[in-house]
C-alpha cells in the first residue's frame, strides 16, 4: 500500500506455490470452480494476500480499511479521467 512496490505471484502456479499448506487447498478448489470470466479477478485477489516484507509495517492500515475506515483512501471513482490515467 505504502512500502512501496511489491511483486506478487502472476500465474496459478506461482499463487499456489506461494500460499501455506492450508490456503493452498482453499486456493485450488476455489480457483478450479471459477468460471473463467472471473479467474483474473480471483487469481489477483488471492496473490494480493501473499504475505510481503511490507506487511508488518503496514498491518494496521490494512486492518484500519478492513474495519471500514478510509480515512485518506482515494477511490478512482473519485478521480478526474486525467487524474486516473496519470496515477502511479
Amino acid at each position: 500500500m505504502t512500502g512501496g512496490p511489491v511483486a506478487v505471484p502472476a500465474t496459478i502456479r506461482g499463487v499456489r506455490e506461494a500460499l501455506s499448506e492450508e490456503e493452498r487447498a482453499k486456493f485450488i478448489d476455489e480457483i478450479e470452480n471459477t468460471p473463467a470470466g472471473d479467474l483474473a479477478t480471483v487469481l489477483i485477489r488471492w496473490a494480493m494476500s501473499i504475505p510481503t516484507e511490507h506487511d508488518d509495517e503496514e498491518r494496521a492500515l490494512v486492518e484500519r480499511v478492513r474495519a471500514g475506515d478510509f480515512t485518506g483512501v482515494t477511490f478512482v471513482e473519485d478521480l478526474g479521467d486525467d487524474e486516473y490515467r496519470s496515477a502511479g
